[in-house]
Parts: C-alpha cells; structure tokens; sequence
C-alpha cells in the first residue's frame, strides 16, 4: 500500500509532464476523428421484416406447437436467404458487380424476439444500394421458398426504405474518438511515468539526502538581474585582457 508522499509524488510527476500528456492525448483523438470522418468509407444500413406463418390445419386455429413450429423454421430459413439459390437469382436482379460470397457477407438475417418475424438487414457504402438488395432478397425469398419447401407461408411485413438524411452505422465518429481519448490519455500518464523512471537527475534537496545519505548544509539560488539592481555593473563587466597591466602615476 503506497504512503500519501507516494501519491504526492506521482501528482507532482503527472504536472510536470502535463504538457506532453495533453498534446499526445489531443494528436490521437484528433487524428482519430480526421481518419474516421474524411477516410473511412461510411456503411449503411436498412432491413426488410417477413413474417413466417405456419398455417393451421383446415378449420382450426393456431396453437403453441405450430407457433414454436413456425419459430424453428426461421433457423431453416436463416441457411435459405443466403445460399445460392436466393442469392444467384437475387444478383441477376440487381445487375451488380458482385460475387456471391461479396452478397452474402452484406447480409445478416435474424429473428425477432420469439416472434414469427424474420428481419433481413443489408450493410452497403450506399444506401439506395441496401434499400435495393434488402427488398430484392426478400421478394426472391418469398417467392422460392413455396418451391423449396412446398409451402407458402411467407409474406413481407415492411419493406426496406430510403431516408432524406441517413446516418452511417460505421464509422461511429463519437464513439471512436471517445474510445481514443481514453486510451490516449493512458497512454499519455504510462509514458509520463516510464520517462520519469528512466529520469535518473536530482531535481531537489530532499533527493540529495535521499541518494547521498548526506545532510545539505545550503544552496544557491539563481536570481535575475531584474530581481537585484546592484548586480547590473556585474553584468556589464568586461574582461581584462590576460596579461595587461595598467600603472598610473
């Protein structure tokens, strides 16, 4: 457990390199924000929601076991949205210049809850891009599952749309810069105290006593020639010459 001097001492540490402390952690976070605002490309998202309906037998309603039936099947589902045969079909749609695995990688399918809900999310650097994908995936899904599966149980709840003023879901400016700050400002107080350690000057008397085990009998202050008007003729002073003599009669 450290004495109170010991945290005196690191304080006292801490305010002497504050200086390098606040330009390292400013440099970072600001570089941060630059590298995440002007060079990272930003990536949009959007989804589409489709309902996976079980349906009943002739003249009955739902019950639970057809409800967790139709639950189960949106793991089913899951697989089917991103293989070839959604995806191949869904590309010559599109008329884009991507491969399969390229599509794939930009879509993530999820339930909703313990809900019937499918929801079929799509990340592109654009945006009327994702609307377009996330909607053609859905619309060629519903229509090859009756084929798939030999049941029509699928329709589209809410479809993907394109807003006047998206905001990307990467980069997070904040929340990088934040992220930064933190570990800038770490990094700023860790070099602080490595240099201060490998610092092997004495920079007082207690340090003297400390090192030498000798007691300090006195010091010399510096004073300015601001300070003590008696010590101007000191400073305008000139040396002799070595080895000139002046004699008067």
């Amino acid at each position: 457990m450290k004495s109170p001097i010991d945290l005196i001492e690191i304080l006292n540490m801490l305010k002497r390199r504050l200086r390098l402390i606040i330009v390292l952690t400013f440099s970072i976070t600001a570089l941060t924000g630059i590298v995440s605002y002007f060079l990272i490309t930003p990536v949009y998202e959007t989804s589409t929601q489709i309902l996976v309906n079980q349906p009943p037998s002739e003249g009955e309603v739902f019950t639970s076991t057809e409800l967790e039936t139709s639950r189960e099947l949106i793991e089913t589902y899951n697989m089917i949205i991103t293989s070839p045969r959604i995806l191949d079909p869904a590309l010559e749609q599109l008329s884009i210049d991507r491969t399969r695995n390229e599509l794939s990688s930009q879509i993530t399918v999820s339930g909703e809850g313990e809900s019937q809900v499918l929801r079929i999310t799509v990340e592109d650097s654009s945006q009327s891009a994702a609307v377009e994908i996330a909607n053609t995936v859905a619309a060629v899904f519903q229509e090859e599952i009756s084929q798939i599966m030999n049941i029509d149980n699928v329709s589209t709840l809410a479809v993907a749309e394109a807003h006047e003023n998206p905001s990307p879901v990467s980069p997070n400016t904040a929340l990088n810069m934040g992220t930064a700050f933190i570990l800038a400002l770490g990094l700023g107080v860790g070099i602080s105290m490595l240099l201060e350690f490998l610092d092997n000057t004495i920079k007082s008397e207690a340090e003297i006593e400390t090192e030498l085990h000798i007691p300090v009998l006195g010091s010399i202050s510096a004073t300015s020639v601001e300070a003590a008007p008696d010590l101007k003729v000191l400073h305008h002073a000139k040396k002799k010459p070595r080895g000139s003599e002046t004699y008067g009669a």
